[in-house]
């Protein structure tokens, strides 16, 4: 050994190692195939990372765990690498990512069975959403184009209702643990809202996964608000939207789904309206029938005048034909109600409700330069850009 060189103790030496290997590379990322995957005392996990040529071994967190795991899956981590005070070089995993459709499908039917035999995804456990909603939360990413699609249906569907968003990413590795506390955020509410929504647009299985992980499938499990989960094509079904209680096929669905069609309504109410009219007047019509057998039965076993008899029984119909008219006009009120909240009544005439993010601006204050809008016209909407709030 040369004089000059430096002297370092076993553990200086490992600190010098890791300053240089922090300093040189602070997060990289590994891909490989698991090997020798295990828990240890439900809080740490262990495994290999390998490739055909070479092996590293892994650490990381039950916490870190978004994903079932097992041997033989293909993996991309996200890793900073490190000397351990034994001497063995390995990589403390930050988060994994599984790789290749047989991995994603495989970590989907494992934590699919475990999920089921706890009976999260039983229909028993499943409640109604409410008829119209007046408070909407949606989990979603305000640019994507399955949020301003459910944004644009609800609006033409039911206008007037207030939308909460929760602006989240909803694919890559923070995407879990963004949806889920985005869910925990609405149940800490006060009040809670009617019903939440967590949507996003197509993508592949591995663009879907987030919706697949256990974090989120238990976040909606534990929901104290109903769920509606309108994820990826009609032909895509993640976990998520099986513990859902009630799944939608896409955004788009689920805007049909949540909120019904002011038109259908009122068409609904003028129809129940005509039958109760109807319905009156037929019962009318056999209580006279029935009244005048009866008097003229009455006349045959006590000697009470007609005349009397004729001016009660009169006076019992004039009350039932005060209650009709009492209860259509009360119905016809309600239609008329709802026909002037309408806000496309209002839209006919030639204005407009600018909106952002779902919710109507109300002050130049709401907005700023740049913001994107939508302008909802009586049978349009524009998508516009703020370039002057003065």
């Amino acid at each position: 050994m040369q004089g000059s060189d430096p002297v370092l103790q076993v553990s200086e030496f490992i600190e010098l190692i890791n300053q240089t290997l922090e300093f040189a590379y602070p997060q990289v990322g590994i891909e490989g195939e698991i090997s020798n995957f295990k828990i240890a005392q439900n809080k740490w996990v262990h495994f290999d990372l390998k490739d055909a040529e070479a092996t590293i071994n892994c650490f990381m967190t039950v916490y870190q765990l978004q994903t079932e795991l097992e041997d033989g899956m293909k993996v991309r981590v996200s890793a900073s690498p490190k000397l351990t005070k034994w001497g063995r070089f390995s990589v403390t995993v930050k988060s994994v990512e599984l790789v290749g459709e047989g991995a994603l499908q495989r970590a989907f039917e494992i934590l699919k069975g475990k999920l089921s035999k706890e009976g999260l995804f039983d229909p028993a456990r499943k409640r109604s959403i409410p008829t119209i909603p007046a408070t909407i939360g949606v989990v979603s990413s305000s640019g994507a184009a399955g949020y301003k699609d459910f944004i644009e249906i609800v609006a033409q569907r039911w206008g007037g209702l207030n939308i909460q968003l929760a602006n989240v990413q909803v694919q890559g590795a923070p995407a879990p643990l963004q949806i889920a506390h985005a869910i925990e955020y609405f149940n800490q509410q006060t009040p809670l809202v009617d019903v939440l929504v967590i949507i996003r647009g197509g993508g592949s299985l591995e663009d879907l996964q987030a919706f697949n992980t256990e974090r989120v499938v238990r976040a909606i499990a534990a929901s104290r608000i109903p769920t509606v989960v309108g994820v990826g094509h009609e032909v895509d079904v993640t976990l998520a939207d099986m513990v859902a209680d009630e799944r939608a096929a896409t955004p788009t669905d689920a805007a049909r789904r949540v909120v019904p069609d002011r038109r259908e309504v009122l068409t609904g109410l003028e129809h129940s309206q005509a039958r109760m009219v109807g319905g009156i007047s037929s019962m009318l019509q056999r209580q006279r029938l029935s009244l005048n057998q009866g008097l003229n039965r009455l006349e045959q076993f006590i000697q009470v005048p007609k005349q009397k008899i004729l001016q009660l029984s009169g006076q019992l119909l004039q009350n039932i034909e005060v209650m009709q008219e009492r209860n259509n006009s009360q119905l016809v009120s309600y239609v008329r109600v709802l026909m002037n909240v309408d806000p496309r009544r209002i839209l006919a005439r030639g204005y407009a409700i600018a909106r952002k993010n779902g919710q109507v601006i109300r002050s130049k204050a709401d907005v700023k330069i740049g913001d994107s809008l939508v302008i909802q016209l009586a049978k349009d909407s524009i998508n516009s850009e703020v370039i002057d709030a003065g």
